[in-house]
């Protein structure tokens, strides 16, 4: 039997077995992952909104029915944490944000509603940058969350929360969303395992959105077979969800047997070491990670893609129309609620036309159809994730206008809406994770975690943790200056697009917010400008609409 003071570290398999054999109560774990809760959480932030009387009798009742030989699966009696992005009923789902401060949603998320169904045990509603976008903020109604490695320093967002969660042992495994990263990077930050699934394999529906195009929902967990345990659960057909795809989910876990001989293995190189500034550490901990992969015997091989900021420019116009649309009235209406990050990275979305929005659509046609020759030669991509975690004093109050300027290399895989794995690969010599992507064919998750797992099951960068100590504080962080600009360092014709696109939109912006949109605007008209080109006239829309199948539904 498992020491109490060791159960925050058991992975959710570990656990689910324990549980499953009745050497493990679902009372007891539930009760010693809120005792780490509550020593921890003043460091680490990673809670909005803790539902411990609710899990206590969650994990009450899956004792019960385990007990009396009722058991549901792999799931039951596992405490979980969802985002604050994710409605769940009663409960507040606020989004990070004062405009949905006393925001309670009548009905859960499909994903929580299945992991629920699953005999899982809701720990907790989990921080998040504003609406899944700008951040990490400290105008926000709850302080940005903290790395466990080091609580100097970033998450990675916007899924904040989900990630520090797993990290610091709060709970096994965490529900994100990823619209350009935001499972990814706080997985790779916070040195833990998170996959964004195929656009369409789970459901979006009671998610707020960020973007219709680009949204993801996801596990976070500590390894990839806990991501995979998840992930089994929460996907599948959802007719409540627009783009949820009618795709047989295979057995995930099947697949986990560490045998990775002969798979071919795209290695996009100059993602990293071309794109962009590489951290030397993470250069080497990919190199390291590459060679491992071959001694398992996969065949490893570079191929080319289009360079990162191409998919950028897609993913910046189209999304940024998206959720200025999804927040209009209240930015219209109220636009002092919004932090500062949130206003300075979205309100550009009002600048943009419907044109931009047509000829970003046709341009992620071109880039998704691309793809389908680098699929054929090919059963996974690598590539490597962001760098290591930087001090937080580094981005509050600037990481808004700076982002946008630098394509990041998670955005490809969003745009392609392919599947894309984060896996530890290492740790600098400070201490903080490095981490490699694994991405693969359009809802073949399962090839995806085939080889991250042989990978994890090769190495033993699993089995370090962070260390914690109740009673400790977060270190206090500076004050923001936000960089902005005013109108006069504008040249006439962006002052004209930024003016009139404002008086169009009908906004009321105080002159601190205007200089805001001023220091991020050039950015994204530059942007929308470089997708345009002379296209054939019969180039559609990666968006095109189609019509259900009514007799597949009959």
């Amino acid at each position: 039997m498992t020491a109490r003071n060791e159960l925050h570290f058991l992975t959710l398999a570990e656990a689910s077995a324990l549980i499953a054999a009745r050497k493990l109560s679902p009372l007891e774990y539930t009760q010693a992952l809120l005792a780490r809760v509550e020593a921890l959480e003043p460091q680490i932030h990673a809670f909005i909104t803790k539902t411990a009387d609710l899990a206590l009798d969650q994990a009450r009742t899956a004792e019960k029915e385990i007990t009396q030989g009722r058991y549901r699966g792999p799931l039951h009696g596992i405490p979980f944490g969802a985002k604050d992005i994710y409605e769940t009923a009663g409960i507040l789902t606020s989004g990070g944000s004062k405009v949905c401060i006393d925001n309670m949603p009548r009905e859960n998320s499909t994903a929580v509603q299945r992991l629920l169904d699953s005999g899982a045990v809701l720990l907790g509603k989990l921080n998040t940058h504003e609406f899944a976008s700008g951040g990490p903020s400290l105008d926000l109604p709850w302080p940005p969350a903290r790395n466990p490695w080091n609580t100097a320093h970033y998450t990675g967002g916007s899924s904040s929360g989900s990630g520090a969660a797993v990290a610091a042992g709060f709970l096994p495994a965490a529900l994100g969303t990823d619209t350009g990263g935001s499972i990814r990077i706080p997985a790779a930050m916070c040195g833990v395992a998170g996959i964004k699934p195929t656009f369409g394999r789970v459901s979006r529906r009671g998610v707020i959105p960020n973007s219709f195009s680009f949204d993801h929902t996801g596990p976070l967990a500590w390894t990839v077979e806990d991501c995979a345990i998840i992930l089994q659960a929460i996907a599948g057909h959802d007719p409540l969800d627009p783009a949820s795809a009618n795709q047989p989910v295979p057995d995930y876990r099947k697949a986990l047997n560490g045998d990775i001989r002969g798979l071919r293995v795209g290695v996009i190189r100059h993602f990293w070491e071309e794109e962009g500034q590489t951290d030397p550490e993470l250069a080497a901990a990919m190199n390291a990670a590459i060679e491992v992969l071959k001694k398992l015997g996969a065949r490893l091989q570079d191929v080319r893609l289009r360079k990162r900021e191409a998919y950028h420019n897609v993913k910046m116009i189209v999304g940024k129309i998206e959720i200025a649309a999804i927040h209009e009235k209240e930015l219209r209406e109220r636009p002092g609620d919004f932090g500062a990050d949130f206003l300075g990275s979205n309100l550009p979305g009002f600048l943009l036309s419907g044109i931009d929005y047509v000829h970003a659509q046709r341009e992620r046609r071109s880039l998704v159809e691309e793809m389908d020759a680098v699929y054929e030669k090919f059963d996974v991509l690598l590539t490597a994730s962001s760098a290591p975690a930087p001090r937080l004093d580094n981005l509050v109050g600037s990481g808004f206008s700076k982002k946008w300027e630098n394509p990041n290399i998670y955005v490809p895989f969003n745009v392609t809406g392919s599947p894309a794995l984060i896996v530890c690969n290492g740790y600098t010599k400070s201490g903080l994770p490095l981490a490699m992507q694994i991405a693969g064919r359009p809802f073949d998750e399962l090839s995806v975690f085939r080889v991250g797992h042989a990978y994890e099951q090769a190495t033993q960068w699993r089995a370090r943790r962070p260390s914690l100590e109740p009673g400790n504080a977060a270190p206090a962080l500076a004050e923001p200056t936000p960089e902005t600009i005013t109108l006069a360092d504008l040249d006439p014709d962006m002052r004209n697009i930024i003016e009139s696109g404002i008086a169009r939109a009908g906004l009321k912006l105080t002159e601190t917010q205007r200089r805001l949109l001023y220091r991020i605007a050039p950015t994204v008209i530059a942007a929308a400008n470089r997708i345009r080109n002379d296209r054939p006239r019969g180039d559609d829309l990666a968006s095109t609409f189609s019509c259900p199948d009514t007799k597949q539904k009959r």
